[in-house]
């Protein structure tokens, strides 16, 4: 016992660790591109700063249109310069959300793996049902004390393979039918005995639990997946 506890603790552990390394990859990278970018972004001063050192290196612009002119420059040096900076707003914005895009994406990623894995473990080892009470009084069945309501043919269907399980028998298709519909196999088709099971997994509503409790035997048929000592009917 003490061996599958450490083994599912060191994984949740490396998984953690994956999530955490993810993470910081992700900040530093983000980190590292923004700062490249603001970095190599155009000072919001220059523009002003070229118009400035125009009216400093050139004392014969002295005339009405060309101080004119000049002003009109300083007014857009003045708009570029608060362009950029909002471009800057902007930008920091971005890159927040594409952190927090890309941090969720991981761990929406990672936890998706684990469910996987989770899942693969339950389909290998089955469902643990230690009782399954079926009851046509209430037309339900009980499994693990959980309730489950059943339609009058998915209470049939359900009750076949129940009896089947018991006597260790594997039905097909068309057995199911033949039984419940009291013909001849003969005269059964398999599809209607496939469309029994379907309807029966589509009551039971929990995909993950239908699929895994009856069972299907390739080219042999369908079962129900739990021990026939914990099948009882009333």
């Amino acid at each position: 016992m003490p061996e599958p506890i450490s083994s599912v603790t060191d994984s949740l552990k490396a998984g953690n660790r994956v999530v955490a390394f993810g993470i910081a990859g992700i900040v530093l990278i983000l980190f590292g591109a923004a700062l490249f970018l603001f970095l190599n972004l155009p000072d919001a001063n220059a523009f002003n700063a070229k118009v400035t050192k125009i009216f400093v290196e050139n004392d014969d612009l002295r005339s009405g249109a060309e101080i004119k002119l000049l002003e009109i420059l300083a007014q857009s040096g003045t708009s570029f310069s608060e362009v950029l900076t909002s471009y800057r707003s902007v930008i920091f914005v971005l890159l927040v959300f594409s952190t927090a895009l890309m941090v969720a994406a991981l761990v929406f990623l990672v936890t998706i793996i684990a469910l996987n894995r989770r899942i693969s473990a339950i389909q290998r080892s089955g469902i643990q049902v230690a009782s399954l009470l079926i009851s046509r009084d209430s037309r339900a069945v009980y499994i693990n004390d959980l309730e489950f309501a059943l339609t009058e043919a998915a209470l049939e269907t359900l009750s076949v393979l129940a009896e089947a399980r018991m006597d260790d028998e594997v039905l097909t298709g068309a057995q199911i039918e033949a039984v419940i519909s009291g013909r001849n196999e003969a005269d059964c088709d398999e599809a209607a005995g496939a469309t029994r099971i379907k309807r029966l997994r589509d009551t039971l509503g929990n995909q993950l639990v239908s699929e895994l409790l009856v069972k299907t035997v390739a080219r042999r048929g369908y079962v129900l997946a739990v021990g026939k000592d914990v099948i009882k009917m009333m």
